[in-house]
């Protein structure tokens, strides 16, 4: 990702110098950061990916066991909201990245609609809490780092730029700027423009000020950009929604709570049952659970890490993340603690650009967001009260900032490394998935290597990578999902 575009998007500041521990132990002068920086970053990250409090629970509390049970809503937003502070924090102080992580979109679903209903909840969690387990021992014996260092700059760039493009759709459908054209419209055309293909509405129009607010914020090199644009615009929605008739705003509803102090009920937190899952499904069906949720884990993080570690200049020349194991082991505990709480798999966030944006560098940034968290278990209404149209023009410009970066440092000559960055970069916001670009994109540079009579030049663990993700396609055909 773009270190160009981030220079840009954050004004000089003059570095602090590392005459605190503070300092030292996140190495926050060292990486060109200042604390105030860090703390700025660490708000835009939480502001940004609040609404998983919110729609976590509605996604897993919407599903039934075998046995027709659902889990709690009340229950779920504290599950939801204690393994995100808890693994953010984690990421903070032991990984010392920039990068916050709550329960993953998309395997929280795989969790709701393919697991919980052929087995209990607990044991779906078990499910959940042994792919996390393998995660950590594919760290512990390298595997995973080996992986990683085996994809070529060039993809790696088409995969900074996929996700680029990945949360700059997520900020368009999420505020209401696109939207889905329902199947019963019988049309090709996947979405469009506003509700009905006409931008209406005064959500939509917090969004639009919003984005141009941010941008213009950034262009002046204004301190706190990001952070400036989500304050304002949410106290602009909250009068909008106090003077006009709003009738949704979606997930959240800028509006002050009565009573912005909630308990936290932690009555789902160890409800979790290991095997019990092999005893419902077979082992066999079992193993391949596990292995979805472990490859939607894996790749989805991998992906963020090396995007969002890229933007943030954490990747040295020779394209290596120094101390990237600490990293890996945080996620992989993320992983098995998500089941653990039965919040489902906790992951890395595409979010943590919005942070990053700020100028943040180190694992301070994680920690405020892991400690906005953990204040939110008590004040779930106030985190919920920033609506997703005063949240998303941060990812519309971040995104853009990535893809300008990025683009220039793929070599467009070489077929063989173009277009499967094209393919990384295509994929992800047209299928909605951060692991299916990966793996687009790594077949199609094996088979191209191949048939350039370049084979040799690509790494063991490619060919071993793309060989799964080929099994993990064919999965349906084999009658194996």
């Amino acid at each position: 990702m773009s270190t160009t575009a981030t220079a840009k998007a954050t004004p000089p500041e003059t570095p602090e110098h590392p005459v605190s521990g503070l300092d030292r132990y996140f190495r926050i002068s060292e990486r060109g950061s200042t604390v105030a920086r860090e703390i700025r970053g660490g708000f835009a990250t939480f502001f940004a990916m609040a609404y998983i409090i919110v729609l976590n629970p509605i996604i897993l509390g919407s599903a039934k066991d075998m046995y027709g049970h659902q889990l709690d809503g009340g229950q779920l937003v504290t599950a939801t909201v204690l393994t995100a502070a808890f693994s953010t924090l984690l990421m903070g102080v032991i990984g010392n990245v920039p990068i916050a992580l709550a329960a993953g979109l998309g395997v929280n679903t795989v969790v709701a609609l393919q697991l919980a209903p052929k087995m209990s909840w607990p044991d779906a969690m078990g499910m959940v809490v042994l792919a996390g387990v393998v995660v950590m021992l594919l760290v512990a014996t390298g595997l995973r780092e080996r992986v990683m260092n085996a994809v070529p700059v060039g993809l790696r760039k088409g995969i900074a730029i996929g996700i680029g493009l990945f949360i700059m759709l997520i900020g368009l459908v999420d505020s209401g700027f696109v939207s889905r054209i329902p199947d019963a419209a019988h049309t090709t055309v996947p979405l469009q423009l506003g509700g009905d293909g006409h931008l209406t509405g005064w959500p939509v129009l917090v969004f639009i000020l919003g984005t141009l607010l941010t941008l213009a914020l950034l262009i002046r090199k204004v301190p706190g950009a990001i952070l400036i644009s989500i304050v304002v615009m949410t106290i602009v929605a909250m009068v909008i929604n106090a003077v006009a008739t709003v009738p949704s705003w979606g997930l959240t509803t800028p509006e002050w709570p009565g009573n912005p102090v909630a308990s936290p009920d932690f009555g789902l937190v160890g409800e979790v049952s290991l095997f019990g899952g092999f005893g419902k499904v077979g082992f066999l069906t079992g193993a391949l659970f596990v292995f979805t949720v472990l490859l939607s884990c894996f790749f989805d993080a991998m992906g963020t890490i090396l995007g969002v570690g890229d933007e943030a200049k954490l990747i040295d020349r020779d394209g290596n993340f120094p101390g990237i194991n600490k990293v890996l082991l945080v996620d992989g505990l993320a992983v098995a603690s998500g089941g653990a709480t039965s919040s489902s798999a906790t992951t890395c966030f595409v979010e943590s650009t919005a942070g990053v944006g700020e100028g943040a560098r180190t694992g301070l940034a994680s920690v405020v967001t892991g400690g906005l968290f953990s204040v939110a278990l008590f004040l779930t209404p106030l985190a919920t009260m920033v609506p997703s149209q005063a949240a998303t023009p941060a990812l519309l410009a971040v995104g853009f900032l990535i893809l300008a970066g990025s683009v220039k440092d793929i070599d467009w000559s070489d077929y063989t490394i173009a277009v499967p960055a094209f393919l990384a970069m295509v994929m992800m916001p047209f299928t909605y998935s951060i692991t299916n670009g990966i793996g687009i994109g790594f077949i199609a540079f094996s088979v191209l290597r191949l048939a350039a009579g370049r084979g040799r030049e690509v790494p063991v663990a490619m060919y071993i990578v793309s060989a799964v993700f080929v099994f993990y396609y064919a999965m349906p055909a084999l009658g194996l999902t």
